[in-house]
């Protein structure tokens, strides 16, 4: 099957390489919607049908055993409940964090690269992030752990909510583990509601439309320069409408100094 040349990944109908990250993403949003009372073979359907992918039921029973889905197992012992995201308004940087993951495309060596990212709904600023042939629930538990160190609020009690997916990597133990470690409320959004995780997957499809489609990356090192290049961009020189036209360094340095005039992020 075309979709076990390169291990790693599947391909659409139309010759577009899909992570095994994002399959393995599209069938815990299955599980907990429509497909809850499917086994893999039924979950392949799925995917090849909503999703044009090219792949067999092999591949798909291997991706479920990785998640403990198949159905049999499928009750799941939860150590922490899931916290469903709320409607809120921000009124100021720290008070909420969303985190993704996205995928690009190496060509020269036929493999994905995975980058996480934290960004603050209110400044826009992405905190930390991860960059790596790999992106497990101990790397998300690390991009959190570095972003509050960076914002220095391990000192402080109140300390900023984290939205996420239903992703793998966010619904693992080791994050799980480390949010109550690190005393950090996690919330996850409904499946399928990609609009309450809006700004980190505003800030993806900038990052795809500036910087990921530009180019052709042959080598891992390549596609890691042009990446924390482009971040480094966006942070400290790309303005932006919603924050005076200012970018998010230059705006929490004004916000901070009291030379812009508050407003509310209603999320």
């Amino acid at each position: 099957m075309a979709e076990d040349r390169f291990r790693g990944f599947a391909m659409t109908w139309n010759g577009t390489p899909v992570s095994d990250e994002q399959i393995r993403e599209w069938l815990l949003g299955l599980v907990a919607g429509e497909g809850f009372a499917y086994g893999y073979r039924k979950l392949t359907v799925c995917l090849r049908k909503q999703y044009k992918l090219v792949i067999n039921k092999k591949k798909v029973y291997r991706l479920c055993k990785e998640l403990d889905i198949l159905r049999p197992q499928r009750r799941i012992k939860i150590k922490h409940p899931r916290r469903l995201a709320n409607n809120r308004e921000v009124t100021s940087p720290n008070q909420l964090w969303e985190i993704d993951h996205k995928y690009g495309f190496i060509t020269g060596e036929k493999r994905f690269f995975y980058l996480m990212c934290i960004i603050d709904v209110y400044d826009r600023a992405i905190v930390d992030y991860h960059i790596g042939l790999s992106c497990e629930g101990r790397h998300a538990a690390q991009v959190l752990q570095r972003a509050l160190f960076k914002r220095q609020l391990f000192e402080r009690s109140s300390r900023p909510i984290i939205r996420s997916d239903n992703g793998p990597q966010f619904i693992s133990h080791a994050f799980e583990e480390a949010c109550s470690t690190l005393e950090t409320e996690h919330e996850r959004i409904p499946p399928k509601t990609p609009n309450k995780n809006a700004h980190i997957e505003s800030f993806h499809s900038i990052l795809e439309r500036e910087c990921l489609s530009c180019q052709e990356f042959m080598t891992y090192q390549q596609a890691y320069k042009a990446v924390t290049d482009y971040i480094y961009f966006y942070n400290h020189r790309r303005i932006h409408g919603s924050l005076y036209d200012l970018s998010p360094a230059e705006f929490t340095d004004a916000f901070s100094h009291n030379l812009v005039k508050p407003f509310v992020v209603k999320v």
